[in-house]
C-alpha cells in the first residue's frame, strides 16, 4: 500500500485540508470551520479529528501516513514553534508539531501559511521547475514567501519573506498596519491601490470613470485600465513602480529565477504584470534582471499543496 500525506492550511474562517499521495498528487480536499473561541483551543483537535475520520473512511493506518504538514497564520520557526502567536485565531506561542503529536503518532511539519503557499507554487504551481523563487501575495496586505535552493527562507524569528514591510517612502504620513510608515504594503495591496487612486483623483479634475464611484477598489482601477482610462493607467503605473522597486530590492538579496504573483489583485491578469515588470527592470541589479514574472496558478489550494510539499520534499523530512 502507498503512503499518504495530509496538507493543512489554517485560516481565520476555515481550515482547508488535502489528502495527497506521497508522490504529490492531490487525492481529495475538504474544509472544516475554524473554531476561534477559547483562544482557538479546539482548532488542532478538530484538525486531527477530521484527519482521523478521513483515514478511517479510506482505510489508512497511522503507519501509512508519511506526515502532516501545517500552514499556520503567524511566524513559525524551523522547529515548528509559532513564535509570536497568531492573533486572528487567538493562539499564543506554542510548538505545533508537539501539540498535534498529543493526538496522533505521525511526523508533523509546521510552516507559516504564506511560506506554505509560496512552496506550493514552486512545487506544483506558477514556479514549477524553479528552486529559487519569490511568491508575492497581493491581497488586503502584501504577503511574501521566499524559496532559496528549494528551501523556505524563514529567518531567525520566522519573519523571512515579509516583503510587504520593506520601507519605500520616507514622506508617508499614514501608518501601515505594522505601525511603521511608508511600507510597500501601503501602495501595492488591494487597499493600497485604492488609496493611490483616491489620492490621484484628489489632485485635479481630470475625467475618469473612477470619479463618482461609491467605493474605489483595486478591481475597479484595473477594470478602468482595461478600457483605457488615463487616470487609472497613471495609478497602475504608480503601483507598478512601487512594487517593481520593492521586488528589485528583494532580488538583490535572494536572486530568484521567478516571481510568482498571486492574491486577489492578481485576478486582474497579465495586464498587472505589464506595469510591474518594466519598473522591476528599471531598478534591478543587472544580474537579477533575468527573473521571470508569472501569475500564481494554485489559488486557494496553494497552502495545502505547500504544507504537504514540505513534508514530502523537506530537507528534514518532518519534525515531531
Amino acid at each position: 500500500m502507498g503512503r499518504y500525506v495530509f496538507g493543512v492550511d489554517i485560516g481565520g474562517t476555515t481550515v482547508k485540508l488535502g489528502l495527497f499521495s506521497e508522490e504529490g498528487g492531490l487525492l481529495e480536499q475538504w474544509e472544516i470551520p475554524t473554531v476561534k473561541e477559547n483562544e482557538g483551543a479546539a482548532i488542532l483537535p478538530d484538525v486531527v479529528g477530521s484527519i482521523k475520520a478521513k483515514m478511517k473512511e479510506k482505510g489508512i493506518a497511522e503507519q501509512n501516513v508519511a506526515g502532516i504538514g501545517v500552514g499556520a497564520p503567524g511566524a513559525v520557526d524551523d522547529e515548528g514553534t509559532l513564535v509570536g502567536g497568531a492573533v486572528n485565531i487567538g493562539w499564543k506561542p506554542f510548538n505545533i508539531p508537539e501539540a498535534i503529536g498529543a493526538y496522533i503518532n505521525v511526523p508533523v511539519k509546521a510552516v507559516n501559511d504564506a511560506n506554505a503557499a509560496a512552496y506550493g507554487e514552486m512545487w506544483q504551481g506558477g514556479g514549477k521547475g524553479s528552486s529559487n523563487m519569490v511568491a508575492v501575495t497581493l491581497g488586503t496586505g502584501v504577503g511574501g514567501g521566499i524559496v532559496v535552493n528549494g528551501n523556505i527562507l524563514t529567518g531567525a524569528t520566522g519573519a523571512g519573506g515579509e516583503i510587504g514591510h520593506i520601507h519605500l517612502v520616507d514622506e508617508e504620513t499614514e501608518s501601515c498596519g505594522c505601525g511603521n510608515k511608508g511600507c510597500l504594503e501601503q501602495y501595492a495591496s488591494a487597499t493600497g491601490i485604492a488609496r493611490l487612486a483616491r489620492r490621484r483623483l484628489a489632485q485635479d479634475e481630470k475625467p475618469s470613470i473612477l470619479r463618482g464611484k461609491d467605493a474605489i477598489s483595486a478591481k475597479s482601477v484595473f477594470d478602468a485600465v482595461k478600457v483605457g482610462d488615463e487616470v487609472a493607467i497613471e495609478v497602475a503605473e504608480q503601483f507598478g513602480d512601487y512594487l517593481g522597486k520593492g521586488l528589485a530590492a528583494v532580488a538583490a538579496v535572494v536572486n530568484p529565477e521567478v516571481f510568482v504573483i498571486g492574491g486577489g489583485v492578481s485576478k486582474a491578469g497579465e495586464i498587472l504584470l505589464s506595469f510591474v515588470e518594466p519598473a522591476y527592470q528599471k531598478y534591478a541589479f543587472h544580474q537579477c534582471r533575468g527573473a521571470r514574472f508569472v501569475l500564481a496558478e494554485l489559488g486557494n489550494d496553494a497552502g495545502i499543496y505547500g504544507a504537504a510539499g514540505v513534508v514530502i520534499n523537506g530537507p528534514s523530512r518532518a519534525s515531531h
